[in-house]
C-alpha cells in the first residue's frame, strides 16, 4: 500500500512485511499488548476494565512518549487480521466494557475493515489524524478519545515534532464529535458515544493548558464532550534534552490547571499527581497477542 493516512502523507510503500514512513510500520498491524486495562478515564474503564490493544509505530515525534519502547521503538508483534479480530472476541469474553484501540491512526486501513462486535470500540489517538481518514471510519467508532496536546505550533515543534499539530488536531476534534455527537452514558455512567478530550499538562506549560481549555469550552456546548486533565507527566523518552519538561509536575501547577478548568465550567475529569508514576505504565511484553 502506498501509506497516506496521517497528517504526514509520506507517501510510504508498505508491505505486509516491511515498515516504511514515519511511523516504520508494515501495512499489517503490529501489536505490543492486549488485556483488561483499569487506569482510562472512568467511563472507559468501568469496572472490569477496557479491552485495550496498544499498537506499535506514530506519527508523532513525542519527546516525552510514556510508550516510547511501542511509539518510537518500534517494538512489537506482527499480526494477521483475523488473529486482530480473535484478540478482540477474547477481550470482549473476558468482560471488557469496550475495544480500546490505543495508537491506531496508521492501522486506520486495518480499523476500516473491523466486524460489528457487541461492545463500542474506541479510538484513542495523539490527536494527530487526518479528517479523509476519520471519515473512513464512520459507524465503526462509537467512542474517540483524542489527545488535544497543543493550540501552540512552537511547542508542537519542539516536543512532537509537528508545528501543524493546533490545526490538524482541531480539524480532527471537530469530525471526531459530529460523528458522535454528544457523550451518552448507560444506566452503569459508561460511555457508549461520544468524545472524550485528553490534555496531558507539562511542566511550565499552564499557559499552554489554559489555552486548550479556552478552545473546548468555546467550540462545544456544554455537555457535548468530556474534558481529561491529566496530571501524570513523567519525565520519560528524550525529555533529558529539553530541561524544562525534565522534571515532574508542580502540585500548584496542576492545581492551577485543575481551576481554570472548573471555572471554565468544563465537565470532565482530573487525574492527581500520585498517577505521575511510571509504574502506571504497562508492561509491553506481547501479553495477550
Amino acid at each position: 500500500m502506498i501509506c497516506n493516512l496521517c497528517p504526514r502523507r509520506c507517501g510510504a510503500v508498505r508491505t505486509e512485511a516491511q515498515g516504511e514512513g514515519r511511523c516504520g510500520m508494515p501495512a499489517l498491524p503490529v501489536a505490543a499488548r492486549a488485556g483488561l486495562h483499569h487506569w482510562e478515564e472512568p467511563p472507559i474503564s468501568g469496572t472490569r476494565g477496557s479491552g485495550t490493544i496498544f499498537f506499535s509505530g506514530c506519527s508523532l515525534g513525542c519527546v516525552f512518549c510514556q510508550n516510547e519502547e511501542i511509539s518510537h521503538k518500534n517494538y512489537g508483534k506482527v499480526l494477521g487480521e483475523e488473529t486482530l479480530w480473535a484478540i478482540m472476541d477474547r477481550l470482549v469474553g473476558q468482560g471488557a466494557h469496550n475495544i480500546n484501540l490505543v495508537n491506531p491512526t496508521h492501522f486506520a486501513h486495518i480499523v476500516q475493515k473491523l466486524p460489528p462486535l457487541p461492545v463500542p470500540v474506541v479510538w484513542n489517538s495523539g490527536g494527530y489524524d487526518r479528517v479523509e481518514t476519520l471519515r473512513t471510519l464512520e459507524g465503526k467508532i462509537s467512542v474517540y478519545l483524542p489527545d488535544l496536546k497543543y493550540l501552540d505550533p512552537r511547542p508542537a515543534q519542539r516536543y512532537s515534532d509537528a508545528p501543524d499539530y493546533p490545526e490538524i488536531a482541531k480539524t480532527a476534534i471537530r469530525e471526531m464529535v459530529r460523528q458522535t455527537g454528544p457523550c451518552v452514558l448507560d444506566k452503569n455512567g459508561l460511555l457508549v458515544r461520544g468524545t472524550i478530550l485528553r490534555h496531558l499538562l507539562l511542566p511550565g506549560q499552564l499557559e499552554g493548558a489554559k489555552q486548550v481549555m479556552d478552545w473546548v469550552a468555546g467550540e462545544f456546548p456544554p455537555k457535548t464532550v468530556l474534558f481529561s486533565l491529566m496530571g501524570q507527566y513523567t519525565p520519560w523518552g528524550r525529555a533529558d534534552q529539553f530541561p524544562e519538561i525534565n522534571r515532574k509536575l508542580r502540585r500548584g501547577e496542576l492545581r492551577a490547571a485543575q481551576s481554570y478548568m472548573d471555572n471554565l465550567g468544563l465537565e470532565g475529569f482530573t487525574q492527581d499527581l500520585e498517577s505521575a508514576q511510571r509504574a502506571f505504565t504497562p508492561d509491553f511484553d506481547l501479553t495477550g497477542l
